[in-house]
């Protein structure tokens, strides 16, 4: 009996698969459509080559814009070469590279160099790390606290370049061009009475270090690596202050925040004042008042609708020349700016301590 029923069975599913065939076909001369396809069974196959630089010398070579698009890339083994990521990534490792120089555009997670030696670079990243790495000069962008470990005659500069796509590209990698830490830099195995990482002169200029590239593909990314373009802040960081001014300045959340971000920098290095940090954090009615005390009631309602920049300036007049320029530039909007020289100290302490300790520095 069983068996009987077995059989039946498989006869009743060969007559519905062949009559779905017929539908199918019969559908396919009228014209309809067939099943439906869906995004992953078209996608093409990836060729990890293409996201791999490994065993070259002495060549110019590079990813174009849109080429990486946030996947994973590794540079190994190159010495002598050129190297261009123009484009975000995922992660990127960088093996036993030698007297190379390289630019990484904006990379969500981490960048990790080991046993590199004369390598000259400019990098966006979240993360940045080094270990047993010597002679590296770096112009750096990172949302952390950027670590060294067992490295040796290392040099820091701030990020300072620009082509047409690099805005977006940071937003894809969920960076903001705002929290940078280039200068915070933390040895892991510090050398008594040496210093394994100094700051590179304030005046050097990231294309003398990492040249524009000269083939005739990359030659097509327009790149500028002027200070007033550079679409990450250019900052002193942590270098010496040229006076005991400062100002604290925080533009709140709305459709212009950057741009007037980037408009009062501007302003203010027209004047020959110093911007010393910039921060872009989420902040709570409780932060407020801490950072902002008796003018906190101002700025409360406008912390709903996103994230506040802070912006430090540095210089003799430095309060009196913001509040000029944001009361006659920025009227229409709310914005918090120091009262005083004396005041503007424990503004600036009040709020980038804050900001630190949210962001683990």
């Amino acid at each position: 009996m069983g068996c009987l029923f077995s059989r039946k069975s498989k006869e009743k599913n060969r007559e519905k698969k062949k009559k779905k065939k017929k539908e199918e076909a019969a559908a396919a001369e009228d014209g309809e459509e067939g099943p439906k396809q869906y995004s992953w069974d078209q996608r093409e196959k990836v060729d990890v080559k293409d996201y791999m630089l490994v065993q070259l010398k002495d060549q110019t070579v590079g990813r174009l814009p849109g080429k990486v698009a946030g996947e994973q890339f590794v540079i190994q083994e190159c010495e002598n070469c050129n190297i261009y990521v123009f484009d975000h990534s995922a992660t990127i490792n960088i093996d036993d590279c030698t007297n190379c120089k390289i630019f990484l555009g904006p990379i969500k997670g981490s960048v990790f160099f080991r046993d590199c030696s004369d390598c000259k670079c400019v990098v966006a990243c979240q993360q940045f790390r080094t270990r047993d790495c010597k002679k590296m000069d770096v112009f750096l962008c990172c949302a952390t606290q950027p670590i060294i470990e067992s490295s040796t005659g290392m040099k820091f500069g701030c990020f300072q370049y620009y082509y047409p796509e690099l805005g977006y590209q940071f937003k894809d990698a969920g960076l903001s061009i705002f929290n940078n830490n280039w200068s915070n830099i933390h040895d892991f195995t510090p050398v008594a009475d040496e210093n394994n990482w100094i700051l590179l002169p304030e005046d050097v200029m990231p294309q003398d270090f990492v040249p524009l590239p000269d083939s005739e593909e990359l030659k097509s990314v327009r790149i500028s690596t002027e200070v007033n373009r550079s679409i990450v802040p250019v900052t002193r960081g942590q270098r010496q202050k040229n006076s005991e001014e400062l100002c604290l300045v925080v533009f709140f959340a709305g459709d212009y925040t950057t741009a007037n971000a980037r408009k009062l920098i501007d302003e203010m290095a027209l004047k020959d004042f110093a911007l010393v940090q910039t921060k872009e954090i989420s902040m709570r009615p409780d932060d407020a008042n801490r950072v902002f005390k008796e003018k906190a009631a101002d700025f409360i309602p406008l912390l709903q609708q996103g994230p506040v920049v802070a912006l430090e300036f540095n210089g003799d007049g430095a309060v009196e020349a913001c509040q000029n320029i944001v009361s006659s530039v920025f009227s229409a909007s709310k914005v918090f700016v120091s009262e005083s020289k004396a005041s503007a100290s424990q503004d600036v302490d009040n709020f980038y301590n804050y900001a630190d300790m949210q962001m683990g520095i």
